[in-house]
């Protein structure tokens, strides 16, 4: 959203004694103070003001939300740049907005809304209170509004889309953020998240209604309207449905002897995970029970991102070894990711990282295809995607089996449009994936999803043992058949936009204007791509074949070497990230040498790139 909107109706005599000295912020905080209905955000606006908090009052309301690679994503509480029921309202406002001009039959068609179980009581803000919000704005309207009657995993609400053929959907979720954190994610008809032009177009528009209309604070609709539908059950049985054509091997679920344990990291995926063991013929798998029910405090994990590994899956390896469960899957607080443990011989824990189950769900997902395909099946038809900064096993295992691999830009955003594209154009996806444990197996949603990606594993963990082989030894078999792709992602915390933009701009005039590093430390260099200007070296052009996005900080290095790295900022959260990988060739198989290469180049990067002691950045706490 642009800058502060029309003036509200407001006191001019209490403005006057109570000004801050800056026109701008006095008519942001009396437009607050005018529309804000929320007795507990208001305050917080009031209390800044009453004790000459202007700079506070300044970075909260003199900017606004924009779309990430996650929609809009913030911290809960006051502001015109946080998430709370006035933002919410008017983003709802802006996408009605859109929605009218784009689609005639709108009001035919309808609308869906989900939400997780994110909340905060000193700012009296939910998840569920803002789904209610958001349907009341439509409903005031007229436009029929599918509520979802509980919390549900994020891919639920794509998939609703879709089969209900709604234009659009909403879900009220900040995934595995901080607890403080929660968001706002748009889908458009096609089941995929909103890129560009329509995140742009739908800003303009909320920017063109900031005062809340008539009926927009009106929460109490979603149990008053007729025109709103609870899609639970339909959605959840065709999902589950749709769920068992990814399943190949329904015979040996029934019968393992396997156990799993699943954890729901105190968000959606309990429910849900034991309906799709279910709908697979296991066993439910055994759930954490500190961790199955849902508490907007994540009380018991120092970050609910299972992505953090094994520190923040304790309890539920402790529980596994207990058990005798040799794999745990954990889904992420909205049930949207996945990450997987296994236990090994020697009786430690493997926790896979994204990219290492990329590799095990690319060859399933294929090997599964080939054995279930008519006999005039084209390999030529057949699709794998994952995001630019994702591991490039699928285009190894792709060039070998015959099937196409692409690339999108970071976000499952990018995926979920161009899987959509394909399959209007008669193509058959398998799988796509991003590195941050996103997966998406089949096409039914078009958007990662730790649901069926748990149930997926486990069919496949069970196939394995089958044939005396875990997880672990199978990765082991894909890398030597394939090539070695040994990566490594991490991150540096900035909360200085200006440091952020002075690192990347040094990178673009390195040894002299316009002129991008040859060499880092001694390692050579021999392309750079920078999505945020759309330079790309290895091109005849020089342009990048990936589109341009401005809005965000990317640029990738190849070296001589066969590295691939990759400096980038975060869509949601204050982070530099930095994604390097060693894709070698199958006869290069000593897996040693090529962890220490890749070891010695990330710490080359970090000390000629990035300069985190220089630029006041914080590493990334073990």
């Amino acid at each position: 959203m642009g800058e502060c909107g029309a003036p509200g109706d407001v006191n001019s005599n209490v403005l006057v004694a109570r000004s801050t000295g800056d026109a701008q912020l006095d008519k942001a905080v009396w437009q607050w103070l005018s529309w804000d209905k929320n007795q507990k955000t208001k305050e917080q606006i009031e209390s800044l003001l009453q004790n000459g908090k202007h700079k506070e009052l300044r970075d909260r309301l003199c900017c606004r939300l924009t779309f990430g690679t996650a929609g809009l994503r913030s911290a809960m509480g006051a502001g015109f740049c946080y998430i709370n029921d006035l933002t919410v309202i008017q983003s709802t406002q802006g996408i009605y907005k859109y929605l009218e001009r784009c689609f005639s039959d709108f009001k035919q068609r309808g609308f869906v809304v989900g939400y997780d179980t994110r909340g905060q009581v000193t700012s009296n803000c939910s998840s569920k209170k803002l789904a209610k919000l958001t349907a009341a704005v439509l409903l005031a309207k007229d436009v029929p509004v599918y509520f979802f009657s509980t919390y549900v995993p994020t891919p639920f609400v794509p998939y609703a889309v879709q089969q209900l053929k709604a234009v659009a959907g909403v879900m009220i979720t900040a995934s595995h953020n901080r607890k403080e954190d929660n968001g706002y994610k748009v889908y458009w008809e096609n089941g995929a998240q909103i890129t560009s032009p329509h995140d742009k177009e739908i800003i303009k528009c909320i920017e063109e209604c900031v005062e809340p209309w008539n009926g927009s604070w009106n929460e109490n609709l979603v149990d008053t309207s007729p025109l709103r539908q609870d899609p639970l059950k339909k959605i959840c049985d065709c999902y589950m449905e749709d769920l068992k054509k990814i399943c190949y091997h329904r015979e040996l679920n029934v019968q393992t002897n396997l156990k799993f344990v699943h954890t729901s990291f105190h968000g959606v995926g309990h429910d849900y995970v034991q309906l799709a063991f279910k709908a697979f013929g296991f066993q439910p798998p055994i759930p954490v029970p500190e961790q199955k029910d849902p508490d907007p405090d994540f009380s018991t994990v120092k970050c609910p991102n299972p992505e953090e590994g094994e520190s923040v899956l304790e309890l539920s390896l402790r529980l596994a070894e207990k058990e005798n469960a040799k794999v745990v899957v954990a889904t992420d607080p909205d049930a949207d990711r996945l990450a997987v443990a296994e236990q090994q011989e020697n009786g430690c824990w493997k926790v896979f990282t994204g990219n290492e189950l990329a590799a095990l769900f690319g060859w399933w997902m294929f090997s599964c295809w080939k054995e279930n395909c008519s006999e005039d099946a084209d390999v030529q038809n057949v699709y794998m995607l994952a995001t630019t900064v994702s591991s490039k096993i699928l285009r190894a295992i792709a060039l070998k089996e015959g099937f196409h691999f692409e690339e999108t830009l970071p976000g499952f955003k990018w995926i979920g449009s161009r899987v959509k594209d394909l399959l209007d154009n008669g193509k058959e996806v398998l799988f796509a994936f991003e590195e941050s444990i996103g997966f998406m197996c089949g096409t039914s949603v078009l958007d990662k999803d730790g649901v069926s990606a748990a149930v997926v594993i486990a069919e496949m963990a069970t196939y394995l043992e089958g044939k005396n082989l875990t997880l672990a030894q199978k990765l082991i078999e894909i890398y030597e058949m394939y090539g070695y792709h040994i990566s490594k992602t991490s991150y540096f915390l900035c909360y200085d936009p200006t440091t952020i933009k002075r690192i990347f701009e040094k990178l673009r005039n390195f040894d002299a204007p316009q002129s991008y590093p040859k060499f880092c430390g001694i390692y050579n260099i021999l392309h750079v791509r920078d999505i945020t200007t759309g330079y790309d070296s290895s091109q005849p052009n020089k342009k990048s074949v990936l589109p341009v996005s401005k809005s965000s900080q990317m640029i990738t290095f190849t070296f001589q070497n066969g590295c691939v790295a990759t400096l980038r900022t975060s869509g949601t959260e204050p982070k530099i990230k930095y994604y390097a990988e060693m894709c070698a060739l199958p006869e290069q198989s000593d897996r040693t040498v090529l962890e220490e290469e890749l070891q010695k180049l990330i710490e080359a990067l970090i000390e000629n790139f990035l300069e985190p002691d220089k630029n006041g950045l914080i590493w990334r706490s073990a």
